[in-house]
């Protein structure tokens, strides 16, 4: 991985964190409590992702590794999108 390439994904990991704390500090988290929640986990689904594949090297490893992992963080960030959305309809 070249340095070009870490050096934009840190940002990019640092853009995404910013994002977060404003939506939670802004106020708008408790007047779209659902939206809210589900931008912080696609961003953290993104981070996850960005993390995983360049961090962990996941991108040069075996298919399976990449399919586990990469699934794993899908069906988490669903199911939490999920209750976060049961959670707004009580």
């Amino acid at each position: 991985m070249t340095a070009r390439r870490i050096n934009t994904i840190w940002v990019l990991l640092l853009l995404a964190t910013a994002l977060t704390w404003w939506l939670g500090e802004s106020g708008n988290a408790v007047r779209a409590e659902f939206v809210s929640a589900a931008i912080v986990l696609g961003l953290a689904a993104f981070k996850g992702y960005l993390i995983a594949m360049d961090y962990m090297e996941l991108r040069h490893a075996p298919r399976l590794w990449r399919s586990l992992v990469l699934g794993w963080l899908l069906v988490v960030t669903l199911a939490l999108i999920g209750v976060s959305f049961w959670h707004s309809l009580r």
